[in-house]
C-alpha cells in the first residue's frame, strides 16, 4: 500500500511559514516516508467506506489539537469567517488563542481512497492520500468539526466528499465541539 500527501493536505499540515498547530519537526517528505514505512498501530475505519485513520505514535513534539473550553479560559476563544482554501466558501469557525495544549501522544492521518481523490478532482499516484491529520491523546478519532459534515454533505462542488449526512454522526460531534475548540499558535 502507497500513501502520499495531497496538496491540500500539504498546506494545511507543512504550510510555507510554520505554524504551531501544525506538525512539529518533521518535513512533509519524512512524514510521508515514515507513513509508507511504519505499520500503524491500528487502522480505524473512516466516516465512509474510502475514508480511513492510521494511528501511529507521534515521534513529533506536535501538540493536541482540541482543547477543552473551561471557564478559565474561554475568555481565549476567538471566531472569524474562514474558507480552508480559494474555491471554498468561508464558514464560522472558532478558536483559541494564548493556550498551551499538552503533546500529542498519537498522531492520526486520515486518508481518502485513490478513487475518490480522483472523483474530488485530486488525483494522486499512490493507493491512498492524506487529506488531514488529527493529533490526540488517545489512540482514537474525535468528531470531524460539523461544517466539515455539512461541506461533505454539499457534495464535491463545494468542497466536500458528497457523503449524505448522518443525523446521530453531526449531533454527537456538536456536543465534542460545543466543549471543545482547536487552538491556533
Amino acid at each position: 500500500m502507497s500513501i502520499v500527501l495531497t496538496p491540500f493536505a500539504h498546506a494545511r499540515l507543512f504550510p510555507r511559514e510554520s505554524r504551531r498547530n501544525t506538525i512539529q519537526d518533521c518535513s512533509a517528505e519524512a512524514f510521508e516516508r515514515r507513513l509508507n514505512d511504519e505499520v500503524p498501530l491500528k487502522v480505524l475505519e473512516g466516516y465512509a467506506p474510502f475514508c480511513r485513520l492510521h494511528v501511529h505514535r507521534n515521534w513529533t513534539s506536535t501538540r493536541c489539537m482540541a482543547v477543552p473550553i473551561t471557564d478559565a479560559n474561554r475568555h481565549l476563544l476567538r471566531s472569524a469567517y474562514e474558507a480552508r482554501t480559494k474555491q471554498e466558501l468561508p464558514v464560522l469557525v472558532r478558536w483559541f488563542e494564548g493556550v498551551e495544549p499538552p503533546v500529542a501522544n498519537y498522531l492520526l492521518p486520515i486518508l481518502y481512497s485513490r478513487e475518490q481523490l480522483a472523483k474530488e478532482g485530486e488525483p494522486i499516484d499512490a493507493d491512498w492520500g492524506v487529506v488531514g491529520c488529527l493529533y490526540t491523546m488517545e489512540p482514537e478519532e474525535i468528531p470531524m468539526v460539523p461544517i466539515t459534515m455539512l461541506r461533505n454533505a454539499l457534495g464535491v462542488e463545494e468542497g466536500g466528499s458528497g457523503v449524505p449526512l448522518d443525523r446521530e454522526a453531526y449531533r454527537a460531534a456538536a456536543a465534542f465541539w460545543d466543549a471543545h475548540a482547536n487552538w491556533r499558535g
